[in-house]
Parts: structure tokens; sequence; C-alpha cells
């Protein structure tokens, strides 16, 4: 049994455990009118990062309440772009922290204007303050715990796009809301899975169409040194609302630009 709220009827109810813990996870789908996009990835995920916190949700449900609400909110804007939203509770109820078996999780479903589109010549990116420190139980899940990203979002300025966050052994792991990916003289390498805060589903789209296309992918420890280094072909960031984020400038230092992935990869060919 799911409990379905709508934003514009109220929202969830106080007592609700992801407002009071953190005690969820969340989706955000890129909507053109009534169509998504890496619609199975969204919900293949949030199901199975429901079953790895102990959520009990099935596919069946989450892909009704999609449908629904591509219906209740798409309808009215036609080819419009913009994102829903999918915010999934253990449930209400409860003081502390030991959540009811019985509790019926609540699923909390908006809408919201897409974000202005991303330059075509780059973005300029710089480094975070604030590192990332990574549960391995909870590695790669879209949690509502994103302090770490919150704090590091202030940073964000002027014409800085998105901060790079790093581990506490230096590596740079992701940023604020994107996944990285480098195109290097022996590859495309990213950060290893077990590594991320969230594993993106736009990088695990783009990762496929890269290996299928029999390009070599390396998931390894992605330093400052491999994305300003002579190696260095083109760096990206993946988001799956953004796309595919051609990076020309880290920290002051200029960048090789190649806009090639971002036509092979647009998320805009998934739409169902």
């Amino acid at each position: 049994m799911l409990a379905v709220f709508w934003a514009e009827e109220g929202g969830l109810p106080a007592n609700d455990r992801g407002l009071a813990y953190g005690d969820g996870l969340f989706e955000t789908i890129l909507m053109v009118g009534v169509r998504g996009t890496l619609v199975g990835y969204h919900l293949d995920r949030l199901v199975r990062d429901a079953g790895r916190l102990g959520i009990p949700v099935t596919r069946a449900e989450v892909q009704d309440v999609y449908a629904r609400a591509a219906s209740h909110y798409g309808s009215a804007r036609a080819d419009t772009h913009w994102v829903l939203k999918l915010i999934l509770t253990r449930g209400a109820g409860g003081r502390g922290y030991r959540p009811d078996p019985e509790m019926t999780p609540n699923l909390l479903v908006s809408a919201s204007a897409a974000p202005p589109g991303i330059p075509s010549d780059g973005v300029t990116v710089a480094y975070s303050r604030i590192p990332l420190t990574i549960n391995p139980l909870f590695a790669g899940i879209k949690s509502l715990n994103r302090l770490e990203q919150v704090m590091a979002a202030k940073e964000l300025s002027g014409d800085v796009f998105e901060v790079l966050q790093s581990s506490r052994e230096g590596d740079l792991v992701e940023g604020t809301r994107t996944n990285l990916l480098l195109h290097t003289t022996e590859g495309w390498i990213t950060p290893p899975r077990a590594s991320l805060a969230v594993a993106g589903v736009m990088r695990d789209w783009v990762l496929e169409r890269l290996e299928a296309r029999g390009e070599i992918v390396i998931e390894r420890p992605l330093l400052a040194e491999d994305v300003t280094g002579p190696g260095c072909r083109a760096f990206y960031l993946l988001n799956s609302v953004l796309g595919v984020v051609t990076v020309r400038n880290l920290a002051g230092q200029d960048l090789p630009v190649d806009s090639g992935l971002a036509t092979i990869c647009d998320p805009l060919e998934t739409l169902e």
C-alpha cells in the first residue's frame, strides 16, 4: 500500500519521517508534455533503492503514480519542458529514529518548470571546500540526506555553474547535482559507482551508450590532475534533467571543449 500526496493539495503530513529524519529518497524526471525521459531508469532506481532502505514499494505502484502524474501535470503543458519530482518516504507517525515496521510509505508528487538551457560552448566549474563522506551501505542512493550538497551549493556564485566535491582522500567524486565523466587519450574515466553519493541514471545511460559503441570506459578514482593534464580531451557533467554539460573552464584553467557527447547522448531520445 502506498499513500500518494499531490503537492498542490497540501503536501506531506507534519510527522512524516522524510521531513523529520530524511528517511526517504527522490527522483526528478525531465518531462516534455505527457512524456518523460529515462523513465524506466528512474522508476527502477526508486524501487531498487527503496528496497535497500527497507521501504516497501512495488514497481507497479510507482509506474501507476508516474502515469497519473504525467497526465495530471503534462496535459496542460503540451510540448513544454518541465520536471516531475517524486519524493518517497518511509511514512508518517511515531517518535524517535526507530520506524514502525507496519508504516505505510508516502509518495509526494510535484511539478516545476525545467531549468534554462545550457550554453553550447560549455560552463565554468570550481572546486568545493565541502568534502563528501560516503557511507558504503548507502552509496549511490538518491536519498533525502543531501546536507553536504546543500552547503556546497552555497559556494556557487557569478558564472560558476557547478562546484566539484572530493572525497577525504582528495579524489573528485561528483558535483552538487552532477556525476563526472572525463574523456582522455586512454578512454572515458568516471569515479567508481561505490564511491558516489548519487549514482545518476544519466550516468548509467551514457556509460551504456559508450560501451555499446565499443568505447573504453574505466571506473577508477578521478584526480584533478587527470582533468587538467595533457591527456584531457573533454570533461563533462551528467544530470538527467540537464543532460550532458561540457566544462570549458575548471577553477580558472581552460579545458578542451568537445560537444560531441551531448549529440550522441541526448536524453530527449528516450522520451516515452
